[in-house]
């Protein structure tokens, strides 16, 4: 073989070479998307498995408050699913439902002393108030990896290997304006 033929060679190898990285990347990239959903997915579950402790604490002592408790659960029932579609788009109007309802539910919760006062209510409170916190962060690490994925696949030349395989763009989770905005205290209680 003559010295352009070796030349040749080793160009389509390192190409290769390069390809086969380009595309394990994306793949580790696509990968972390997933895991990121995941993540969501675990505390949404365990803030799900909270709620119904919290309503059932709330119904000894808020009897007269039945459609508050009603609006929890229904709102816990739509991120429910959401979560188990997958349905990145639907997750985020159901998580504001979810906050609004639960921010109400610590309102009305406000006039009811004796319940303030319970331990279950105190520690399920601490609980699903650290559940939100944790939710708030792995939204915005599912949204940071959603946001190098998409970047991986629209670059060049990841564009090309990610048209050759049909990768496709991952849907950041997003909230509307009204959602973004802050919650009105006052009207938490009216």
């Amino acid at each position: 073989m003559s010295v352009g033929g070796f030349v040749f060679l080793a160009i389509v190898i390192v190409a290769a070479i390069y390809l086969i990285m380009l595309f394990n990347g994306l793949v580790m990239l696509k990968n972390n998307v997933s895991k990121a959903w995941a993540n969501i997915d675990v505390l949404l579950k365990q803030r799900h498995d909270e709620l119904p402790k919290l309503v059932e604490t709330c119904k000894q002592y808020m009897g007269y408050e039945r459609d508050t408790l009603e609006k929890v659960m229904q709102a816990r029932a739509g991120v429910q699913q959401a979560r188990e579609s997958g349905d990145v788009g639907a997750l985020g109007p159901a998580e504001a439902q979810m906050r609004a309802s639960i921010g109400k539910l610590y309102a009305v919760a406000e006039a009811y002393p004796q319940l303030k006062a319970n331990e279950s209510f105190q520690q399920l409170q601490g609980r699903i108030s650290g559940l939100e916190n944790g939710i708030a962060d792995r939204r915005e690490f599912y949204n940071e990896s959603v946001n190098l994925f998409n970047t991986g696949i629209q670059q060049f030349p990841g564009l090309i290997v990610a048209r050759l395989f049909a990768f496709k763009d991952a849907a950041l989770l997003e909230f509307t304006a009204d959602e973004k905005q802050d919650v009105d205290v006052k009207a938490l209680f009216n």
